[in-house]
């Protein structure tokens, strides 16, 4: 399908659903729901795989923190389906991540992609506010 036409194909599907998104220099779309900014990013070398992004939304500003949110992001990678949460230098990122075939398969997905991504995000923000013994 390549690069570009996949862009299209998400830029077009997320116009339908009521976005403005915007493809970045890198070809990946960006998007905003409810104050957050979301990505679909566009792997040029597997039409089937879709991937999307909920990047930086926890700021890690030490070595304790980040221990602790590698430990939440297993927690929350391992509570909800398909979504996986990592770290990504001193940022914690969220992800949804799936084989679809035709990649169009994403489209009756996308919703429930969307909530479970959160349902990830949540999880993770209440382990990390949990209380920690010293």
């Amino acid at each position: 399908m390549g690069k570009y036409n996949q862009a299209q194909m998400f830029f077009d599907f997320l116009v339908s659903e009521g976005y403005r998104p915007e493809i970045d220099e890198d070809g990946d779309v960006l998007f905003r729901r409810e104050g957050r900014v979301y990505l679909i990013l566009v792997d040029e070398d597997d039409d089937e795989f879709f991937r999307l992004v909920f990047p930086n939304f926890w700021s890690i500003d030490n070595e304790f923190e980040r221990e602790k949110a590698e430990k939440a992001a297993l927690y929350a990678s391992a509570k909800t389906k398909v979504a996986k949460v990592f770290t990504v230098r001193d940022n914690v990122w969220a992800s949804i991540e799936m084989f679809c075939s035709p990649l169009e398969n994403f489209k009756p997905v996308f919703e429930r992609s969307i909530r479970a991504l959160n349902v990830a995000v949540q999880s993770f923000a209440e382990k990390m506010r949990e209380p920690t013994d010293l």
